[in-house]
């Protein structure tokens, strides 16, 4: 009896539900250390960096970086084929030869064009360090997800920020090279060093796979036609808040622009690190696990614990904008900045629907649906351009955007949700979890 006791205890202490709370607590603490070291660094910059250099540092950086970030698409893709297959070998092939194409193309495509369209003076060197480096940290962070290594994985995220401050110093204050040729040398170098500390710590635990040819069976080529799928549902996302930008470019003068770029669009992407991304780094690892031994007690219990967190930030969000939000922009910014706050206001009415929705989309994307996710993204879109265009016949306040694109995310809850149902009625699973 007390044998079995232990065994039981062990079982509670390894349920996916236990690693979900460990690894999501622990990620938004070492995301706000991150959040604190990076806008600190930032903040320093713009105190005696020239604006120009930091406009055309973080100009060239956005470039490269959007031509990168649709590998990270393959992450949730290779998460799931893993979890459900274990052939880690030709999965991590797969994405090797994807990932040097898409450097390949980043190096004869995005540097051209930022050389000679934008007629931006940066050193050729400089932009092949920077495709290299972020193209390794791409490289081991996915095959971090996909082993569900959280402890690397959330220490990664602190070093990354600290490391391109430290390595900042080093080219500037050391090797006494410009401002803006330290940015470009020390963004490439702590990208290599985060590289390098991920390969050694994976290392400890999993042995690299060997680079050979790939043999594609039906789950493998079904795993690229996923990771086809979620590398365009990462550009759908993306997608949106650069129509958010552009709309009010297009819509509103540049004072409200300000509002949205200075204080609403960092409030919007500080809370996506904190709450939303963590549910696709640690919550869809677990849900694949779950999905694949049939465990739908712990899917139960998960999805549960993410519904009340998603209600108690959302609350507590929308709480402190309601009562303090007024005396907290104008703390942290300018009076004329003031117009932010009723937008913020609007966001936190709505912010609950992101979390939920993320939530609904990994369980989506956990049984392998990941064309359902991507449609459910475009709709979000269609829905985004809908509203604003109907807004904006009775109101010609900047408000209009934020609702716009709380809409998209509303008609995104509401269609996972159906699905999510779909996928319980398919499986006879009843919604309601049984006392833990």
């Amino acid at each position: 009896m007390p044998l079995e006791a232990a065994s039981n205890m062990v079982e509670i202490q390894n349920s996916s539900l236990t690693r979900v709370k460990s690894a999501f607590t622990q990620g938004i603490w070492v995301t706000l250390i991150s959040i604190v070291i990076g806008f600190s660094f930032k903040i320093w910059l713009a105190h005696w960096v020239p604006k120009d250099d930091l406009a055309l540092f973080h100009s060239v950086v956005d470039l490269i970086s959007l031509s990168l970030i649709l590998m990270t698409g393959f992450r949730s893709s290779m998460v799931v084929s893993y979890s459900q297959t274990q052939n880690d070998r030709d999965i991590i092939n797969v994405f090797r030869y994807s990932l040097i194409t898409m450097v390949l193309i980043t190096w004869g495509v995005v540097i051209p064009y930022i050389k000679h369209q934008l007629n931006i003076d940066v050193s050729y060197y400089q932009l092949v360090g920077i495709i290299f480096g972020m193209g390794l940290k791409v490289y081991f962070t996915n095959l971090i997800a996909m082993y569900r290594l959280y402890n690397i994985s959330n220490k990664v995220v602190w070093l990354e920020p600290l490391a391109n401050v430290l390595m900042f110093f080093v080219c500037y204050y050391v090797f006494n090279l410009d401002a803006l040729v330290s940015l470009f040398m020390g963004l490439t170098l702590s990208s290599l060093a985060i590289a390098v500390y991920m390969f050694k710590k994976r290392r400890r635990d999993i042995s690299t796979r060997p680079l050979t040819a790939v043999h594609f069976d039906p789950k493998l080529v079904n795993f690229v036609k996923k990771s086809f799928t979620a590398s365009l549902e990462a550009g759908a996302s993306i997608l949106m808040i650069y129509i958010t930008v552009l709309l009010t470019i297009r819509h509103f003068s540049v004072d409200e622009l300000g509002d949205f770029q200075v204080v609403v669009r960092p409030v919007f992407t500080y809370l996506t690190l904190l709450f939303v991304f963590p549910i696709y780094r640690f919550v869809l690892p677990e849900l694949a696990v779950c999905v694949r031994n049939g465990d739908h007690q712990q899917i139960k219990l998960i999805r549960h614990w993410v519904f009340k967190v998603s209600f108690a930030v959302s609350s507590l969000f929308f709480l402190i904008m309601l009562f303090f939000g007024k005396s907290l922009v104008l703390t942290l910014f300018p009076h004329e900045y003031d117009g932010a706050i009723p937008v913020l206001l609007h966001f936190s009415l709505f912010f609950i629907f992101m979390m939920l929705n993320a939530y609904q989309l990994a369980y989506i994307k956990a049984h392998g649906r990941f064309m359902q996710s991507l449609c459910i993204r475009i709709s979000g879109i269609v829905t985004l351009m809908l509203s604003f265009q109907l807004l904006s016949q009775f109101t010609d306040n900047v408000v209009a955007i934020i609702v716009a694109l709380c809409s998209g995310y509303l008609m995104m809850f509401v269609l996972s949700s159906i699905a999510e149902r779909q996928i319980l009625k398919d499986h006879h699973i009843k919604m309601i979890p049984q006392p833990a």
